[in-house]
């Protein structure tokens, strides 16, 4: 049969994409596996064997594993039972709930890590509000502090996994088990738990690589505590002094196939044993815990909702509000000095808030742009050409940030290169952008991917041309998608830690590196006013896109 001719400017678009993805995304990860063979930049062939073969980097590579599965359990025992009160119990009418539940995933790591520690160091708020349990306080500064905060961090992402499955299955399976006297364990274990495997192994396997991934609660918790895992080893071979890029590229190397490893089993699991689902005439779930009973579903609620979003976020508040954080939360202690120290015009503070915003709403047009013209090509492609571009647009959300961070510090700052933007402004633009690309492709692609391709026949015959296909035809329909992805990139730049700390040029400040800097050097308040003003105000500008966008 005979293959069906590419048009010219698609194939155009193919070359040019590929292009685009070469220096942003390929290349610098192409570098961090070179630069693992080099110490002192000679070449060694067993130089990364060398490094990985190390018993120090074994223990971290093994503390990294161990808190990845820890993890995956504590965010298992928190998402499950949630999703089972949530569709399972006639709480679920409480939809205010599903959006309070996002609050933690939401909220960046390093920042709920900070609001944790401040309720949970001696003199801090569990000491003034309930001194009787201070003997937790050893236990919170100890690994399981650690897989506490971040399965609280991490658990909403299972449950929207687990959630939306439970809601697929029908409910006639469980009927049809309880009229021939199965018991509510028996059909949880034969019927909803079989059903459930795929989605959990899924979302299991993607916290596992979020976990391993992670910097923020390691780099603040996991150092006071001792606990080393690769990202903070990474960090601390290419930032701090003696600088050895050739260990650091090992160690992004071993982490990069992990991760990588980990992807490859989620790829082949999800399709081996997925479960098709096949829905009857009845689709409602079976209610549980009606009436007085449903107390103990409450309790869950609350503990949970009290643990990944009340301690922190009042920990957060109420440091930023006391003037001295010795004399504890009173009234006579409380003060906006801090919110109108950064406020004031001129200081540091206000200073890395404008930085942050502007770079991260540079970064958030170029990935706009980048990301739609990217979806754009990939939607009509066929072939390895099409896998091949969309794999590399999303790679960087499926490969750790500090590893592509990394890279592109190799990269742009190789000898060779003949026009470099390291150590500017720019290369912070450059690395949010690729950080944040697979956002706006996954967008504006989903939403491409609707377009019924009989609207641009229909127009075509009447004789419309491409600019007026493009202008009142696909514009319209994935303008959404591109104002979605525009905004997760804005969002998620601003409060951005890693790349800020490991790429900004000398003397720049964005508001995670201001929060993390304040916080270590022992002034918390001012800090958490940052955190405070940073969150409201991405909330903010959240909102605000989102009613112009339901005006246009």
């Amino acid at each position: 049969m005979k293959k069906m001719k590419l048009h010219p400017l698609l194939v155009f678009g193919q070359i040019a994409a590929v292009t685009i993805l070469l220096p942003m995304i390929l290349l610098p990860l192409l570098m961090v596996l070179l630069r693992s063979f080099q110490t002192d930049g000679i070449w060694r062939w067993r130089a990364p064997l060398e490094t990985l073969l190390d018993p120090g980097l074994v223990e971290v590579y093994l503390n990294s594993l161990k808190l990845g599965l820890w993890v995956v359990a504590g965010a298992t025992l928190l998402a499950f039972p949630m999703a089972m009160i949530m569709v399972k119990t006639p709480l679920r009418k409480h939809r205010w709930m599903e959006i309070v539940l996002l609050v933690p995933f939401m909220t960046p790591p390093y920042i709920g890590s900070m609001g944790w520690i401040l309720f949970m160091q001696p003199r801090g708020f569990l000491d003034q509000f309930f001194p009787a349990l201070n003997f937790l306080q050893p236990l919170f500064f100890s690994v399981f502090g650690i897989v506490l905060i971040m399965s609280l961090h991490l658990f909403p992402f299972l449950y929207l996994l687990l959630r939306n499955a439970l809601t697929e299955i029908s409910g006639s399976l469980e009927d049809a088990g309880a009229i021939h006297g199965g018991s509510f364990s028996y059909r949880l274990r034969r019927i909803i738990l079989p059903l459930l495997a795929s989605p959990y192994s899924m979302g299991a396997l993607l916290i596992f690589v979020k976990t391993i991934s992670e910097f923020g609660t390691p780099a603040t918790l996991g150092r006071r505590v001792g606990y080393y895992v690769l990202t903070t080893e990474i960090y601390r071979y290419t930032n701090s002094w003696p600088i050895d890029f050739g260990k650091g590229a090992a160690i992004a190397s071993l982490l990069l196939g992990t991760s990588l490893l980990i992807w490859a089993v989620q790829t082949v699991l999800s399709s081996r044993y997925a479960v098709q689902i096949v829905s009857g005439r009845n689709r409602d779930a079976r209610v549980y815990l009606t009436g007085f009973r449903q107390w103990p579903a409450w309790l869950f609620i609350f503990s949970a909702l009290t643990l990944s979003v009340g301690v922190p976020y009042f920990s957060i508040v109420a440091t930023s509000l006391m003037n001295l954080r010795g004399y504890g939360l009173q009234l006579n202690n409380l003060t906006v000095s801090h919110y109108q120290a950064i406020l004031t015009w001129g200081s540091s503070g206000l200073e890395a808030m404008l930085t942050s915003f502007r770079l991260s709403a540079i970064s958030a047009t170029l990935s706009l742009v980048i990301g739609t013209f990217i979806a754009l090509v990939v939607v009509p492609s066929r072939g390895f050409r099409k896998g091949f571009i969309d794999a590399s647009s999303i790679l960087s959300n499926t490969v750790p940030s500090i590893v592509i961070i990394v890279g592109m510090i190799l990269f742009w700052n190789s000898p060779w290169m003949p026009l470099t933007i390291y150590n500017t402004n720019a290369m912070l633009v450059l690395t949010y952008t690729v950080l944040f690309l697979p956002f706006t492709v996954q967008y504006v692609k989903s939403s491409r991917e609707q377009i019924d391709a009989t609207l641009f026949q229909a127009a075509r015959v009447s004789g419309a041309r491409p600019f007026y296909l493009f202008r009142q035809i696909l514009f319209p329909l994935i303008r959404p998608g591109m104002v979605a992805g525009w905004l997760m990139t804005f969002i998620i730049s601003v409060r951005e830690l890693i790349a800020s700390l490991m790429v900004r040029p000398p003397g720049l400040q964005t508001t995670a590196t201001f929060i993390f800097r304040e916080f270590e050097q022992g002034n918390a308040s001012l800090g958490m006013a940052m955190a405070v003003l940073t969150v409201g105000l991405t909330l903010l500008v959240m909102t605000l896109v989102q009613m112009i966008q339901r005006k246009v």
